[in-house]
């Protein structure tokens, strides 16, 4: 997101959490729709299952996110691009990890995305400007396919994930204010239930949080943005239960 009063504001909205992520107790997710086969996921494939309409609310308990103590129409509307990169070895999905001297969220892993504008045409638009600024995407590279449920975060943004499909070849220039690295994960990774973990933390004022992560390489994937991934992983799961019936 560019440095708008805007995205400012957004920021300043979301929550710092007064604990350490990473070092909570963790189970493994649970796994019963199991491992979605690398063989499967092609690009016909996602086209085919993002663009079906999933109005089912995720596998997700509701400790996985903070309450909203706000009224319903305050609401903030948001969207991200949830982008699946067809490379030659296989499909990735690319993430941002954000630079650390930010204010909120320095150095977390996150999805291209941001708050929709006045002038974004729906949240789909809002999803490729915030890309294209965030990491210099063109935005011809970018094939929008459908979207996700709606999440619905703790700190009161009401989030479209967008799924597209991003064609190879591109060059980025992300902006380096808020861009430390972007890079991505490969899809049968996240396609595979054993590598979810679900933490739960004691927080300080006597609380439960309760959040996903899924660790890859030296990058701790976790909160909204494992939720996410998780949430993208269940809708191909079912998709490929209901392709072998």
């Amino acid at each position: 997101m560019t440095q708008s009063p805007h995205n400012q504001s957004l920021r300043s909205k979301q929550s710092i959490p007064s604990f350490e992520p990473q070092t909570q107790p963790w189970v493994l997710g649970s796994n019963h729709m199991g491992l979605v086969p690398a063989t499967i996921l092609d690009a016909h494939f996602l086209r085919s299952t993002f663009s079906r309409p999933w109005q089912t609310e995720l596998d997700l308990p509701p400790e996985t996110r903070i309450r909203f103590q706000g009224q319903a129409d305050h609401w903030v509307e948001a969207a991200v691009l949830v982008p699946f990169v067809l490379r030659d070895t296989g499909i990735t999905v690319m993430l941002t990890k954000r630079t650390a001297h930010l204010h909120d969220h320095a150095g977390q892993v996150s999805f291209p995305g941001g708050r929709v504008e006045t002038f974004d045409v729906n949240p789909h638009a809002t999803a490729v400007r915030e890309t294209v600024e965030e990491t210099g995407l063109p935005a011809h590279y970018i094939d929008i396919v459908g979207q996700l449920p709606l999440y619905r975060t703790g700190t009161g943004f009401n989030i479209t994930p967008v799924a597209a499909l991003i064609k190879p070849g591109f060059t980025l220039q992300p902006d380096a204010f808020e861009v430390a690295e972007v890079f991505e994960v490969p899809l049968d990774f996240l396609t595979d239930p054993k590598n979810y973990r679900f933490h739960t933390a004691q927080l300080s004022d006597g609380s439960i949080r309760q959040y996903y992560s899924v660790p890859f390489q030296d990058f701790f994937i976790w909160g909204a943005t494992a939720a996410m991934l998780r949430g993208a992983y269940q809708i191909l799961a079912a998709a490929f239960d209901s392709a072998k019936r």
